[in-house]
């Protein structure tokens, strides 16, 4: 299956095994979705896949409503970005629900929704956001990038208790195919996946990023670096748990992100690891988008957002001997 088609197989599996599962959102219905991510749903079940009108207040305010009353809302918003124009609905309503019900309710409702850059893309249709979602206690947040994560962190987020924001890429959806295991066991919420082994230095990271990092990390290889990959999968709950192992065994860390690198997630991985007081071989490196809107000329974002070399260059002059009082 390709990407879009595991996270096609996840949606109608979900339809197929729990009644209380609707889905939801501009055009995911009679067209399919904008990116044809729910193309065939409505035909296979009726009046429990529907369109909405242009209004992401009302799909997510629907979606909370929807799940007070014990149903188990999958709603699409086109573009993440798209989200802030009905943040109060996952932020204060959403998110708060069982805390000011004093558990006697809960909204676990499933946002799908993509963000990153792609050719074309403007300011408004570009930006990262995990950090926006992941810093609201009660919201679970997690960015799928290989076939079988579409497939299962969007079945584990249906089924999970708590508000789940599914974050994919665009950039994905039709690709290359993966085989699929459709019986296996749910991932674990919060259950990172280690992309890669190695032993000379730690790089998290997640999203579709990854797959550059995959790429620069064998283009080190062949230098003799050698990177031992953990994609976070999930971005809340986080378990730093596996990224300390790595780390005490490497000795050294760099976290690569599309998002901007000011008070991202990133940050908050380096900072809990310093924490820790694990014994590292030399400071930290972030590798991530300079603070600055994503402009729509391709060569202009290009040059804003890591790709294969600007890591590999980056990982490998970290690696350098620091000098002592060097500027």
């Amino acid at each position: 299956m390709t990407f879009a088609q595991a996270a096609n197989a996840a949606l109608a599996r979900e339809l197929e095994e729990n009644e209380k599962v609707i889905v939801f959102g501009e055009d995911v219905a009679l067209p399919g979705g904008v990116f044809g991510v729910t193309k065939g749903l409505q035909q296979r079940f009726g009046e429990r896949v529907f369109d909405t009108p242009i209004s992401e207040s009302a799909i997510l305010g629907g979606a909370v409503g929807a799940a007070l009353f014990g149903m188990r809302p999958v709603v699409e918003i086109m573009w993440a970005d798209f989200t802030l124009v009905a943040f109060d609905q996952l932020a204060n309503q959403a998110a708060n629900v069982r805390y000011v019900s004093n558990g006697r309710l809960s909204a676990p409702l499933t946002v799908r929704t993509q963000q990153g850059n792609a050719p074309g893309a403007c300011a408004q249709h570009s930006q990262s956001l995990e950090t926006l979602f992941a810093h609201i206690p009660g919201l679970e947040v997690c960015m799928p990038a290989t076939q079988q994560d579409a497939y299962g962190l969007l079945r584990a987020a249906i089924n999970s208790p708590n508000p789940t924001i599914v974050i994919e890429n665009r950039t994905l959806y039709h690709g290359a195919k993966a085989e699929i295991d459709l019986d296996g066991p749910l991932p674990t919420v919060g259950e990172p996946a280690v992309r890669r082994r190695g032993s000379t230095m730690t790089v998290v990271t997640w999203g579709a990023m990854q797959h550059r990092v995959l790429e620069a990390a064998e283009e080190l290889a062949e230098k003799g670096i050698d990177l031992e990959v953990i994609d976070v999968r999930w971005i809340r709950p986080l378990d730093i748990g596996p990224i300390l192992k790595s780390v005490g065994k490497t000795g050294r860390l760099a976290v690569v992100h599309e998002a901007h690198t000011f008070l991202g997630v990133g940050a908050e991985i380096v900072a809990q690891v310093v924490s820790s007081g694990v014994t590292l071989a030399q400071p930290p490196l972030r590798v991530g988008t300079p603070p600055a809107r994503i402009p729509a000329a391709p060569h202009l974002a290009d040059a804003l957002i890591p790709n294969r070399n600007a890591i590999a260059s980056a990982i490998s002059k970290s690696l350098k001997p620091v000098k002592i009082g060097a500027s």
